[in-house]
Formats: structure tokens, sequence, C-alpha cells
């Protein structure tokens, strides 16, 4: 196995939800020449972390021998499925943590972890282990939810949510790449937040702030152009590029849904630990709230791609 090749890591539990990652990881990982990997991560039973403090060593050390042939059983049985992969890997543990930590060991190019598709109200809650994925690996993280239109999800339409960032400008990228990968066609938005309005302490702020808001739209959509453009140039198939006015992340959502996406790509800042931590970024936010697969494309130190 060469330690130069493009690694995607598919994170399973045996679920529905993670069955439909499971397809799309396959989908991807051959459009795209990256091997396979599949892990499995069996939680120690809550029963047992009770008695730590009471248990003998042996008995700790049975109870993790034990838990981890069970995942090992459990990692064969879902890679079966898959058909050919590149590695079988189990583990004992949090699931977040021990898929962010086999992501960075592999070097994976990307993640794909499954989301239970919660309502509106549980999406708000934090905890979720896709959630979590994404604010801590140092790659980039595919969240998939929700049902592909046909047995696949590609060919299917890719919305490209872009800011000029670097962190957008490494998502054009990778989506460019899925893309013609997978004939699919690329639909660029570029969402305007124009709040908060300032207030108005006298009649002249009001017009300047009017003609601000103009000149801010016209930039925007010569922008978006000009990043159509780009995109065109590299190979990909730019259906659209459009302009919305309003909070990105409810815009990008709300876009996906209208068009019926099969995948969502977006940048991530790559922020350090502690705001990790911190909710409201726009791409927590996407994965939180989109009907369809997100792709949280980070920035990695060192390389190339």
């Amino acid at each position: 196995m060469s330690e130069s090749a493009r690694k995607i890591l598919l994170a399973t539990d045996g679920s529905r939800e993670a069955e439909r990652a499971a397809g799309m990881a396959r989908e991807l990982s051959g459009a795209l020449g990256a091997e396979l990997h599949v892990l499995y991560v069996r939680p120690v039973p809550e029963a047992y972390i009770n008695q730590w403090s009471m248990a003998e060593p042996e008995f700790i050390d049975e109870i993790f021998e034990s838990t981890g042939r069970e995942a090992r059983r459990k990692a064969e049985e879902e890679a079966a499925k898959i058909g050919a992969v590149a590695g079988v890997h189990a583990a004992v543990g949090r699931a977040d943590a021990e898929i962010v930590r086999l992501a960075e060991e592999l070097g994976a190019e990307m993640v794909v972890v499954g989301s239970r598709g919660l309502g509106a109200v549980r999406r708000a809650l934090m905890g979720s282990v896709s959630v979590s994925v994404v604010r801590h690996a140092h790659t980039s993280v595919l969240v998939v939810r929700g049902e592909p239109d046909a047995e696949t999800y590609f060919p299917g339409r890719i919305l490209l949510a872009t800011d000029g960032s670097k962190e957008a400008e490494v998502a054009s990228r990778m989506a460019v790449e899925i893309s013609v990968a997978t004939d699919s066609p690329l639909h660029l938005l570029y969402a305007l937040d124009l709040t908060p309005r300032p207030p108005y302490p006298h009649p002249l702020a009001g017009e300047r702030w009017e003609h601000y808001l103009e000149e801010a739209k016209e930039k925007a959509r010569e922008f978006v152009e000009e990043r159509a453009d780009r995109l065109r140039a590299a190979g990909a198939e730019v259906a659209v590029a459009k302009v919305a006015f309003g909070r990105p992340d409810a815009e990008i959502v709300e876009e996906a849904e209208e068009l019926g996406a099969s995948l969502v790509v977006t940048g991530s800042r790559g922020l350090g630990g502690v705001r990790r931590a911190l909710m409201g970024s726009v791409s927590d936010s996407v994965v939180r709230h989109a009907h369809c697969p997100v792709l949280v494309v980070r920035r990695q130190e060192g390389r190339s791609r």
C-alpha cells in the first residue's frame, strides 16, 4: 500500500445513515482514485464505566479486549458490505475522538460520516458525532444526510458556497475535482450578509447607506462571475453563478434545498481548539441544518493539494 496514496476514511456504526455514507464514500473513492478505509468504533459498555474505580486491572483489560474483538468483527462485517477496501480499522472509545485520531494517523484526505438527520430542534443542540468531527478533524469532513434522488448520489448538482477566503479557494478546488470526476454540474453561491443595518442619525446617512448597499451588491455580482469564470477555466461545468443577500448559512441551506443538491461544498476556517469549541461558524451551521450531504473542506498545512 503506497504511503502517498490518497485516502478516504469512512466511519460507520452499521446504521441506515452510515449505509448512505458508505455508498457516497464508495462513489467518491472510485471517482477520485482514493483508497477507502473503514472504521468501526465501539464504546465501552456504560454499565462497566461506573465500576472502574473498584475494578481490578485484569477486569478492565478483559472488558477492553472483548469490546475490541466485537468492534473488529463489526468493522469487518461493514467492510464486506462495501466491497474492496484498502483498510479495515476498529477502535474502542469515544467515536468522535477515535475518528479524528485515525484520520490524522492515516493522513486521510477526507473523513465520511453519516448523520441522523435530526429535526430542527435537535439539530440546534450540541453533541452529535458528526458535528464534533467537523470541528476537531484536521482534514476535510463529509457529513452525509438524506437519501439520493436515484440509486447513487452522482452525477448530481453540487452547490459550492464561496466567500473569497483562502479556505473557500481550497474548497473550490475540491468541488471542481469532484464535479469533473462525477460529471456533475457546479452551482456557485456567494451569500452577502447586509445586516445589521446601521441607525440613521440624519437623512444623508441613510442615503449614503443605500449607495453603499448598491455598490456592495454590484461588487458581489462581479466577484461571483469572476469566480465562475475561474471554475470553468479549471474544467468544471458551472450551471449557475448566484449572489444571495442574507445570512450565509441560511442562504446556503435554502439554496441547497431548492436546488435539490446532491452535495454542498464549503470551506472551513480551520479554527484552533478553543475556537472550534464555540458555536457560530457558517460551516458548522450548514452541517447542522442542510437536508443533503455537506463537505466541509479544510486546508491542510504541508499539502500541495
